[in-house]
């Protein structure tokens, strides 16, 4: 994990593993899952080696929390802006998709559709992001046997909202 979006903190407990429930997670060769222990919290964390895909490596998004009720991830403004500096739209959405992806495939896995793809996604940017990072929080509106809708809210290091999306997965079989 080589993007510094990646880097654990200094007294996280690192141990690479299958996650129980997220094996539809980057379904592609050669990704590893890690459960990341962070003492100050309790909590234990999700990551993958490539952030849930080579678009989402590329981004630097880091998933910090999965469950189908919620997902939660990170994403810098660096790196991720239009010419003027500003938080670029669509990477709002690349984060919005990728989060609201993952809760799809988390809840298709108890209906034996373990693979969720985009059928439809739409955003509405409120205000604009100029650095640090970005969180996004992805929570269903809809979970049904054959489609899923998350609506995904961004927000600055402030807690100002930035974006609200929603994302419509389709869920197929194996």
């Amino acid at each position: 994990m080589d993007h510094p979006a990646h880097q654990y903190p200094a007294h996280a407990s690192v141990t690479p593993a299958a996650v129980p429930g997220v094996a539809g997670i980057g379904s592609e060769p050669g990704v590893t899952y890690a459960v990341v222990d962070i003492a100050e919290d309790g909590k234990q964390h999700l990551f993958t080696s490539n952030g849930g895909g080579a678009l989402a490596e590329r981004m630097g998004i880091v998933i910090t929390e999965a469950t189908a009720d919620r997902v939660v991830g990170t994403m810098p403004v660096e790196g991720n802006t239009q010419p003027y500096g500003l938080l670029h739209g669509g990477a709002s959405c690349v984060l919005a998709e990728t989060l609201g992806s993952v809760g799809a495939v988390l809840h298709g896995q108890t209906v034996d559709r373990p693979f969720a793809v985009g059928v439809d996604i739409n955003a509405t940017h409120h205000k604009a992001a100029r650095s640090g990072l970005v969180t996004g929080i992805a929570v269903p509106v809809h979970r049904g046997r054959a489609v899923a809708t998350y609506e995904v809210v961004l927000e600055d290091e402030a807690g100002e909202r930035v974006c609200t999306a929603r994302i419509t997965c389709l869920l197929r079989g194996a």
